[in-house]
């Protein structure tokens, strides 16, 4: 039987030092893994010589340096579109630069989607920094989960099946267990799922993506899986931290384009009244909020 063939692709703006731990951590797991394996950091225009440092220290690397931010999705459907048009690999793993992968978690995702045909996307569980357990998958966003980012809904549940998180106990259990979407800092896909479903969609530059590619893989018939055996340390927000304003209009103009496309005209009238409502008694604290502020009540019309 032939070796299994994956591709991991890895945008990265910035991040330098964590890109260069991202890198080390998974070497190793490649090394410990029976996949035939290629790895593409793509560099979203950093300014701060990650590119140099790839080609200095990961010469392993297939390195794609871009000459402006292309954002998550551009820059990852930069590999995926040539990834389609060749020889698909079997599986494709997304994988950010601010995670360090603990071993066997590979093997363990590759174990999991050889046992379970159906699954098209899996997550494995994510760690913080200090140690602590990240939230690592959720159900698709609905009114609920609006509420609580619009501070409608007491905090103390922000934690609960009520904003679309999944119990601890499934955690715990160490088994895994069906979700709606994994968090896009370390899901890995099927080929043939990717085939079917296709890229990422362009029209959501940063945050989002990946829950519209998981309600697209379900729409098609695909599972998502959370596998917690699997550990990856993500330390979290490291790139997009950097632009705070920009980064938050980013957000609630995907949140607005989520919801266009894969809610009832009904429930999206609401959810937009709402945001444009929220958004409005808030008082910019300068010209950068002002706009940002702007551009969210202009992306929920």
């Amino acid at each position: 039987m032939p070796l299994q063939t994956l591709a991991v692709i890895i945008v990265s703006w910035n991040v330098r030092e964590l890109l260069d731990r991202c890198l080390d951590s998974l070497q190793a797991e490649l090394t410990r893994s029976s996949v035939l394996a290629q790895v593409w950091v793509v560099d979203n225009a950093s300014a701060d010589n990650s590119a140099e440092m790839v080609r200095a220290k990961h010469p392993w690397v297939n390195l794609e340096p871009l000459n402006e931010n292309r954002g998550f999705v551009g820059g990852n459907n930069h590999v995926l579109q040539r990834l389609l048009h060749r020889e698909l690999p079997d599986f494709i793993w997304l994988l950010n630069p601010d995670t360090e992968v603990r071993p066997p978690a590979l093997t363990t995702l590759l174990d999991f989607l050889n046992q379970h045909p159906r699954a098209g996307l899996i997550g494995p569980q994510l760690f913080n920094s200090d140690g602590s357990v990240q939230e690592s998958a959720f159900r698709f966003p609905g009114l609920f989960q609006l509420f609580f980012e619009l501070e409608l809904l007491p905090s103390r549940f922000y934690h609960t099946w009520w904003n679309g998180r999944y119990s601890r106990y499934h955690y715990a259990k160490r088994r895994p267990f069906k979700i709606d979407f994994p968090l896009g800092a370390a899901m890995l896909a099927r080929g043939t799922a990717i085939q079917q479903v296709g890229l990422l969609d362009k029209q959501f530059f940063m945050y989002c993506e990946e829950i519209d590619w998981a309600w697209r893989m379900r729409e098609a018939g695909w599972q998502n899986w959370l596998v917690p055996a699997a550990e990856v340390v993500h330390h979290g927000g490291a790139s997009s931290g950097q632009a705070r304003p920009q980064t938050t209009a980013h957000l609630w103009e995907s949140r607005a384009r989520l919801y266009r496309k894969h809610h009832p005209r009904y429930i999206y009238q609401i959810a937009s009244a709402l945001v444009r409502r929220y958004f409005a008694q808030r008082k910019p604290t300068s010209a950068a909020w002002e706009e940002t502020y702007a551009r969210i009540s202009a992306a929920w019309r």
